[in-house]
């Protein structure tokens, strides 16, 4: 899913549901509301274009429905988007931030699967070479996020609590 505003109008809002992504062109922003699951952001701030992945589960281990779901299908699922959008392929120019991964649920011991949804989108991107700038994970609290493709700003709203960027 990709979404761009014409010349003059107002950015374009792309909201992210839960194993989905988006990519997109400023001034467009996408935003997703999180609690366990991780938004993996990678961004091309100089193009002014980004993607967004939405992922509940670290691996798809041979899935192939939802390819958003999971963090080791959904990543290359939104850069293989993304580069289209670029109109080139390539980890040059790319940075990523990693929001998420709450401890939402305390009644599953030994179940953190917020962790090791954070664990696997910091191998995925290490491996392709995409360095993590920005990244609020972790924590009990759910979160709000907006993507400005316009500026490359990730802000996270905590229900309840403080905004702030990354």
């Amino acid at each position: 899913m990709s979404g761009r505003a014409a010349e003059g109008q107002s950015p374009t809002i792309i909201p992210v549901m839960i194993g989905r992504w988006a990519v997109a062109a400023a001034p467009a922003t996408i935003r997703t509301l999180l609690g366990s699951c991780v938004a993996i952001i990678v961004l091309d701030r100089a193009a002014r274009v980004g993607g967004l992945a939405h992922v509940v589960l670290p691996e798809a281990r041979g899935r192939a429905d939802s390819p958003g779901k999971y963090a080791d299908t959904a990543v290359p699922a939104m850069l293989s988007d993304l580069d289209r959008l670029r109109g080139r392929a390539g980890r040059s120019g790319l940075v990523a931030s990693v929001v998420g991964g709450a401890a939402m649920f305390k009644s599953a011991p030994g179940s953190d699967v917020g962790r090791l949804n954070v664990e696997a989108a910091d191998r995925i991107l290490g491996g392709m070479g995409i360095p993590v700038i920005g990244r609020d994970a972790g924590g009990s609290s759910g979160r709000n996020v907006v993507v400005d493709l316009a500026t490359g700003v990730v802000r996270i709203r905590v229900p309840g609590g403080p905004t702030y960027d990354l």
